[in-house]
């Protein structure tokens, strides 16, 4: 059967007949992979790297991204594709997944790794063209095929991009049915469908999609939401910070999870720090210009999206701006209280910026805490500091996976090439966030591990070795 067969079924198929072709073609696809062969393995990411590393797709698939959705900008949309993709396949290419992937004699322990099956990747319209091919590459790495399940705003952009991916792996002689989509129109219950027929489930998107993922029956793996705030300590580099702070904040027009929502200025460098921040490209709104911008970027409690990841000077014409503000960078708001009632606590997906002053580093911490509690917690936080013992304190004591120092946010949270963090576009949260991992994904999270186990000198201490220290204190 053709996708175009089942295309034309999904008119008067149902949903899980829609999806059980879908699953079966990708097991299909499986039983002809070469996924006991490492080297064939990743020439099969390699394809679905090139798909959208090669230039001119690049470019497509961004401009295709801005007019399917109108999020984003194309500069950084490309930049995305680009970058994420190439981090990606640099940590995927380094790593072992099929057959032995570790032996260790003196233990008697041999690992082998293992497909999943048919993975499911629900993909959100933030990044309807890294994200599934982010997700691809994992996949197949793992000897897996995979079903994306797209946003049903970005649908023709990953629609696209699937071909894209398809053509790569049967130009390389790959079972293009190692890659699919859903077709038009994507509902909920398609996906849902889809989510429980597959072997594991991986979700990036809304909440709702995430809750709706673990509750399928199905394993799942989904990430928490983004609401990151960041400290300006007393020893940073101002300026080195607020250029971060800006070029992180401004990137794509703040889509990405990881974009700085609040900035926490420690009172001794708080009128520098801003001074910096304005001469980096931040408007500093007046209280009238902070109510504006919050009576057209929330319209009955929720986010505008006729406001959301848009250019400055739209942002500016749209909240009745002045002409000033129109030609800034990003746009700062004075706050001083946290907590679900205030909004500019709350993640923005905008180019606003929430500046909080802070008497001392212990009330910075309270109000990171107060801003992660009321979305983000688990996510993320940043740092700019010359006092290492700040930053340790973060790390600590926070609620948080990941805690930045001197880092552009944006560019540093799903991996970068100066730091150690896998490249992904999907932040698992931890527990705080009810996800099951709480590190960025990444292609162990796509295979089984088989352990062989054979005897090996005994490892068994004494009674006095493992209780003789609490004997002593408490007695037998």
């Amino acid at each position: 059967m053709t996708l175009e067969s089942v295309a034309k079924k999904a008119d008067i198929a149902d949903p899980v007949t829609i999806t059980s072709e879908l699953v079966w073609r990708a097991r299909e696809a499986m039983e002809s992979y070469e996924n006991h062969d490492q080297n064939r393995v990743d020439d099969a990411v390699r394809a679905l790297a090139w798909s959208i590393y090669e230039p001119q797709r690049c470019r497509e698939l961004a401009e295709l991204a801005v007019k399917d959705t109108g999020l984003g900008n194309v500069a950084d949309k490309v930049t995305k594709n680009s970058r994420k993709t190439f981090g990606a396949l640099r940590d995927l290419l380094r790593a072992k997944t099929v057959g032995i992937i570790s032996d260790e004699p003196e233990k008697g322990l041999v690992r082998y790794a293992k497909p999943v099956g048919v993975v499911a990747a629900v993909c959100p319209s933030t990044n309807p063209a890294a994200t599934p091919v982010n997700k691809a590459m994992m996949a197949l790495k793992g000897g897996n095929a995979v079903v994306i399940a797209p946003s049903p705003a970005g649908y023709t952009t990953t629609a696209k991009t699937v071909d894209y991916m398809r053509r790569e792996l049967e130009r390389s002689g790959h079972p293009k049915d190692l890659v699919q989509v859903l077709q038009a129109p994507v509902t909920k219950d398609l996906t849902q469908a889809l989510m429980e027929q597959s072997d594991l489930v991986v979700c990036t998107g809304s909440q709702n999609n995430v809750r709706r993922a673990y509750t399928s029956g199905t394993v799942a793996i989904g990430v928490g939401a983004g609401n990151v705030p960041v400290i300006i300590d007393s020893s940073a580099d101002l300026t080195d910070a607020a250029e971060k702070i800006c070029q992180s904040k401004i990137f794509d027009n703040s889509t990405s999870c990881s974009s700085e929502n609040s900035v926490v200025i420690l009172n001794d460098v708080y009128d520098r720090a801003i001074a910096a921040l304005r001469r980096a490209g931040g408007y500093l709104a007046s209280s009238e210009e902070k109510a504006l911008i919050q009576n057209s970027l929330w319209v009955d409690g929720h986010l505008n999206r006729h406001m959301i990841a848009k250019n400055a000077d739209v942002f500016a014409d749209l909240a009745g701006l002045p002409d000033d503000a129109k030609s800034s960078r990003f746009f700062m708001v004075e706050d001083h209280e946290v907590g679900k009632e205030h909004p500019f606590s709350d993640e923005k997906l905008s180019l606003v910026l929430t500046v909080y002053r802070a008497k001392d580093f212990s009330h910075a911490k309270d109000l990171v805490t107060g801003i992660l509690n009321v979305k983000g917690i688990g996510h993320s936080c940043g740092i700019h500091t010359a006092n290492a013992d700040h930053a340790r304190e973060l790390a600590e004591e926070l609620p948080v996976v990941r805690v930045l120092v001197n880092q552009a946010h944006t560019f540093g949270n799903g991996g970068s090439f100066d730091n150690a963090l896998n490249f992904t576009l999907s932040m698992g949260c931890g527990t705080w966030a009810g996800n099951s991992i709480s590190e960025n994904l990444n292609y162990r999270h796509f295979i089984n591990i088989t352990h062989l186990v054979r005897t090996a000198g005994e490892d068994k201490p004494s009674e006095e070795e493992l209780f003789g220290g609490y004997w002593e204190r408490y007695g037998k």
